[in-house]
């Protein structure tokens, strides 16, 4: 019979400083999360792209990667993209793609906002001087005509136009004056 060593190993100095990187697992990973983000930067619209501080050769890198069709082209400009994103912070980036996916709490604070508003104008035509106010170059004749097509729509049950439009006009105004442009938020649950 072998005898079994049912004391813990000790690991030297050496051995511990070997475990102080990253595993070659970990690095692969990073790698690719990388590579995803890639991915999503080429989603997005090039307007966008042009707030972020970006390396030229990265924005070139995103700008052919919209127009190569080939799968494996495709993957392998990602791959490109992931390398040249090693060298970048991709804290802003990371933060510019969560608010588009509506995940940053900034995002859904104005969408909330929005819908609130959009709520309030339905209930109460006099929040449209409110927002007149707020946003001195809101055409005032269109959010009231919308606010009359989407009561009737409310009223003879038709799908929500008008209603949706309230909310998209408003959102062009909080843009206007907060130069965010949220305009890849989805409305879906509206």
């Amino acid at each position: 019979m072998i005898p079994v060593d049912t004391q813990p190993t000790q690991h030297t100095d050496e051995e511990a400083e070997e475990f102080d990187r990253p595993s070659k697992s970990q690095l692969k990973r990073d790698m690719e999360a990388l590579q995803d983000m890639g991915g999503e930067l080429i989603a997005i619209s090039p307007q966008r792209l042009d707030k972020l501080a970006l390396p030229d050769n990265l924005r070139i890198a995103l700008r052919d990667a919209r127009r190569i069709t080939q799968n494996g082209a495709k993957r392998r400009q990602l791959q490109y993209i992931g390398k040249l994103m090693r060298n970048v912070d991709v804290a802003p980036i990371k933060a510019m793609l969560d608010e588009i996916k509506g995940k940053s709490d900034a995002a859904n604070a104005r969408m909330h906002q929005l819908e609130r508003w959009r709520t309030q104008l339905l209930e109460n035509e006099e929040i449209v001087g409110d927002i007149a106010r707020q946003y001195p170059a809101a055409d005032i004749q269109q959010l009231r005509q919308l606010r009359r097509n989407a009561l009737k729509e409310q009223a003879q049950g038709k799908p929500p136009r008008a209603f949706r439009e309230i909310f998209r006009v408003l959102r062009e105004l909080q843009g206007t004056t907060a130069d965010d442009g949220d305009d890849d938020i989805d409305e879906s649950n509206d």
